[in-house]
């Protein structure tokens, strides 16, 4: 065993606010009536107290069967059995019985539907503004295997934030992500800024699985080179004995660091902590994106 395979420890830092109120119930309970997914539940993401407790909650659509099997990720692997064409409609349901301002939509990998599910998720963005006209509307997509007329189905429904994550550096991606390629995602998000300028693209790397200084710092410049809008970087923790170790727990003074060279990069904003995952306080990234957009229109 090496050096890197060895577990290690989990530092005091690494805290879990455990807050279960009405909210959380109530978000629990609607989840559950309409027989939906979120990523915050099928993820294991360490916030889901928090944003269930404040009322915010990320869709997983097109089930809860990834076709692919990352070995960073706790969503179950396998051959999905159907399409559930009735999902968007209850997705708008669900965030307008939750009277959201910002919602945030986002999908397993579905490599056996020939457009990667991207009508279901252009399908979801009209329910929700059907229902909510006011609320702004995020996607975390996949790479839909590098396919540009997927990517322009979602594209051409107009989020108000195109978010696709390449997770690690170059070096790590083929041992951290599974099918995905570091370049194809690059490739996506810059195709996304040609296809619709205006919309803001987003993209978020977890720190821990064995990358260096110098490669986060270059993921951040690859992001910039393709206009990629907001990033979010976050702590990896290990969501079971089956999926990677954590090599290295960085401190928060180190998610702070890379806060401002992030910002320095021309981000328009940054979400750096230990506990930050991509949809984390979401709602201020789109309202950053925005400003950073009017103060760009009014110096041009």
């Amino acid at each position: 065993m090496t050096k890197k395979d060895v577990k290690q420890p989990k530092p005091d830092w690494i805290r879990i606010k455990l807050t279960t109120g009405d909210n959380y119930q109530d978000i629990k309970g609607m989840m559950r009536s309409k027989t939906l997914h979120t990523v915050c539940e099928e993820a294991r993401c360490p916030n889901i107290y928090e944003c269930w407790a404040n009322r915010t909650a990320t869709f997983m659509i097109l089930g809860d069967i990834c076709t692919r099997a990352c070995r960073f990720c706790a969503v179950n692997t396998g051959m999905p059995t159907e399409l559930d064409l009735q999902e968007p409609e209850r997705v708008a349901e669900a965030a307008e019985g939750m009277n959201l301002r910002h919602c945030v939509v986002t999908s397993v990998a579905r490599d056996d539907l020939k457009d990667g599910g991207a009508k279901i998720f252009a399908e979801t963005v009209a329910a929700i503004r059907r229902r909510l006209p006011l609320c702004s509307v995020e996607v975390l997509i996949p790479d839909f295997l590098g396919d540009q007329g997927s990517l322009q189905i979602v594209m051409d429904s107009r989020p108000d934030i195109l978010n696709h994550n390449i997770e690690t550096v170059e070096r790590m991606s083929d041992r951290v992500r599974a099918k995905a390629k570091y370049r194809r995602s690059l490739e996506l998000l810059r195709q996304a800024k040609e296809m619709k300028p205006d919309i803001p693209t987003k993209s978020s790397i977890m720190l821990g699985v064995g990358e260096e200084w110098d490669e986060i710092l270059q993921a951040m410049d690859d992001l910039r080179a393709v206009d990629c809008d907001i990033l979010t970087l976050g702590q990896y923790l290990q969501p079971s004995p089956q999926h990677l170790n954590v090599v290295k727990y960085y401190p928060p003074e180190d998610f702070a660091r890379l806060k401002e060279e992030g910002l320095k990069r021309g981000f328009s904003h940054v979400e750096s902590g230990p506990l930050v995952r991509s949809s984390y306080h979401a709602h201020e990234q789109v309202q950053s994106a925005e400003k950073t957009r009017e103060g760009r229109t009014v110096t041009n």
